[in-house]
């Protein structure tokens, strides 16, 4: 890598990297006095882009028994990136409205749709128009941390997941223990972050001019999904995602007439069914036999959580770093916010 390529990092999305573990004990102290009294089993996390993404991860997170003689029922977790509500918000459900700048259109309109139909809701906002909402309407609203002006929703993770856990410990939803565990795990996180900086760096090498494809477990999709978004908003660049077993019966095909240079990243679930497991190394072996590069990269033991944060933050540092091969800020979205602007004139 060339020298002071750093430069291009004019936002410092790097030290919003290194952050994100001490994201977790914020996000629970900014819900401590957070409860919902209505009756619900189930939440519909509505969101958009980086706000979104808290669902996908605890849907995988929420799948993982705390204990097997736990004595509280199992949350069911739905999500909706719409401008509608789906019918499943209706019956029995909590409405957790996502928005870290607060003024997401699509949450905004499905914030206005529980209003209108006196759904169970509280929103999870920087601020915006969907804090003011709250107020005029006396709905709870949790209120997150904005590091700076730059910090975009896709790093705020961290806030968002906490936040949601803790609300629904208040709620008296899910086992407390919830809690201990993931403040442990994180901490972990902490120690090793930096450490995975360097592992970023020299996959971002290989990366170069390649268009990158992700492969995981079924369980883990939202890893696959996530990292090739974190390709997509910090690179710029194209990439695409998948998950074993259902690859090998379709997308896997393809491969007999790439048409661009991939790169194929494969997240290895080491707890994987055994089945599974032979599916990892026998399809690297032939993309490898079609001239496509792998790389397999384990994702760890431990507690859920801790397993999750562990592979995204590898994402973070591989994204950033291929940013700055391209000599590109990782940080800026300009597509995506010269597109909103043409869209609103639209109206």
């Amino acid at each position: 890598m060339k020298k002071n390529l750093n430069l291009y990092d004019k936002s410092n999305l790097r030290e919003s990297i290194l952050s994100i573990p001490q994201q977790f004990q914020n996000g629970f102290e900014l819900t401590k006095n957070i409860k919902i009294t209505d009756d619900f089993d189930k939440i519909m996390i509505s969101g958009m882009g980086g706000s979104a993404l808290p669902g996908d991860i605890l849907r995988t997170y929420f799948n993982e028994p705390l204990t097997k003689n736990s004595t509280y029922a199992k949350i069911e977790v739905y999500q909706n990136r719409f401008y509608k509500l789906p019918a499943i918000a209706y019956k029995q459900c909590l409405n957790i409205i996502c928005s870290y700048s607060g003024n997401t259109e699509e949450t905004l309109s499905s914030l206005q749709e529980a209003i209108d139909n006196e759904l169970s809701i509280v929103a999870i906002s920087s601020g915006g128009k969907i804090e003011k909402i709250c107020l005029e309407n006396n709905i709870p609203h949790i209120k997150l941390t904005k590091p700076s002006d730059n910090f975009q929703p896709r790093m705020a993770l961290g806030y968002f997941v906490s936040a949601i856990i803790q609300l629904l410990i208040n709620s008296e939803k899910i086992d407390p223990a919830h809690k201990n565990n993931i403040l442990e795990s994180t901490q972990d996180l902490s120690e090793e972050i930096i450490q995975l900086e360097e592992q970023g760096k020299n996959l971002a090498k290989k990366l170069i001019g390649k268009t990158p494809i992700i492969y995981s477990s079924e369980k883990f999709k939202c890893l696959s999904l996530i990292w090739k978004i974190r390709f997509n908003e910090n690179s710029k660049t194209p990439a695409f995602w998948n998950f074993f077993p259902e690859l090998n019966h379709n997308e896997f095909v393809g491969f007999t007439n790439p048409q661009s240079e991939y790169f194929i990243i494969i997240l290895k679930d080491i707890l994987d069914d055994p089945r599974n497991l032979r599916r990892y190394d026998l399809t690297a072996k032939f993309l490898e036999n079609k001239n496509i590069p792998t790389e397999t990269i384990n994702i760890p033991r431990g507690e859920m959580m801790y397993r999750i944060f562990s592979s995204l933050a590898l994402s973070n540092w591989v994204s950033y770093y291929l940013a700055l091969e391209y000599q590109t800020d990782p940080t800026p979205v300009k597509m995506v916010e010269e597109f909103k602007k043409e869209l609103k004139e639209l109206k």
